[in-house]
């Protein structure tokens, strides 16, 4: 039973990606600061696994609290990296916040590793690192455009350290996977996405909007060169995405760093997503259409063929079958809350 340091664990991603790691048979640590959680997902985590994990509160960027956890837990036989800040918005506003806390975590990490003999990572990374691709959809061989926000130039910047870390570090196995949009929740309803006031994620937005907690959803932008005006993207079940994180613990690259996209290879706009969150739940919204935001991207959508031949993955469920979670997570939170 291999042991894994899971950063950020007691996220929306992170958690789907626990769950996944302890039912398939791995025993994990999880770190998590939880500036951007408010740690009640691990309820959700021990519901569906049975199980008790250890979760610690720590910066990653503090090495010696990650060898503290070492010789409490164990060493680590791999990480998996998701600890760090992800609005696109808010890294606008606010870009100073997003280079100290996802680069100096990676920093952390990476240290860390090295100290302690670590020899496998797997980095969370975006789809905003390819900025808006001129051909789509896009693969792992697209160049790297400018970044279109600082959120999306941390996770350039990196998957740039990792491959320098990896230069000097040969015995490292590291695994980049870049996420499209990841939407839903656990099919048990017991964990799903928690934003910490205002959701900066469209689909926590729609939820709360359709439980009344939001006045109106927002559209930002209906000018943009697609078929209804609204930006697309590549909107993937959490729990997919999770499942392409044990799938890359288990595959040996040929190469490090190695970097797939983790997407289901088709694109909606925000419009279409809308109009299936009400066909899927039969709940209308109330919609206000304004300005197109700094950062956000026109479309991108994945070609998700390596990952596919390579890792062995391959998402397994639909668009509306991750809104119908969304909402059933959605309502389970109202009704706790009342």
């Amino acid at each position: 039973m291999k042991r894994i340091l899971v950063t950020g664990g007691a996220g929306y991603i992170g958690s789907h990606t626990v769950v996944e790691l302890v039912l398939s048979g791995y025993k994990v640590v999880i770190v998590d600061d939880l500036s951007a959680s408010d740690g009640s997902l691990l309820n959700g985590i021990h519901a569906i696994t049975g199980s008790d994990i250890p979760f610690i509160q720590a910066d990653v960027a503090d090495v010696a609290a990650l060898h503290r956890i070492a010789a409490n837990y164990g060493t680590p036989d791999a990480v998996i990296h998701f600890a760090a800040y992800k609005s696109v918005n808010e890294s606008v506003a606010e870009p100073l916040k997003y280079y100290r806390n996802n680069i100096g975590g990676m920093a952390g990490v990476l240290q860390f590793m090295k100290d302690a003999g670590v020899k496998k990572i797997v980095f969370s990374s975006s789809c905003s690192v390819y900025g808006q691709p001129e051909h789509l959809p896009v693969t792992e061989e697209a160049p790297l455009a400018h970044p279109q926000s600082p959120y999306a130039n941390t996770k350039k910047i990196c998957e740039e350290m990792l491959s320098d870390f990896c230069k000097v570090n040969p015995q490292i196995e590291a695994i980049s996977l870049r996420y499209f949009n990841p939407i839903g929740a656990h099919p048990s309803a017991l964990i799903g996405e928690l934003p910490v006031g205002v959701p900066n994620n469209l689909v926590p937005y729609i939820t709360q909007t359709a439980a009344g907690l939001r006045e109106k959803l927002f559209v930002y932008g209906t000018d943009y060169h697609t078929p209804d005006g609204s930006c697309i993207r590549d909107f993937i079940h959490v729990s997919d995405l999770a499942a392409a994180h044990v799938k890359a613990l288990e595959y040996q690259p040929s190469h490090s760093p190695d970097v797939f996209n983790i997407g289901t290879g088709e694109g909606v706009s925000v419009l279409q997503l809308v109009r299936l969150f009400q066909d899927v739940t039969g709940v209308q919204l109330p919609v206000e259409y304004t300005h197109r935001r700094p950062g956000d991207v026109e479309q991108v959508w994945a070609d998700n063929t390596k990952a596919i031949k390579k890792l062995g993955w391959k998402p397994r469920f639909t668009v509306e079958e991750a809104l119908l979670s969304a909402w059933n997570w959605e309502k389970k939170i109202v009704l706790k809350n009342q």
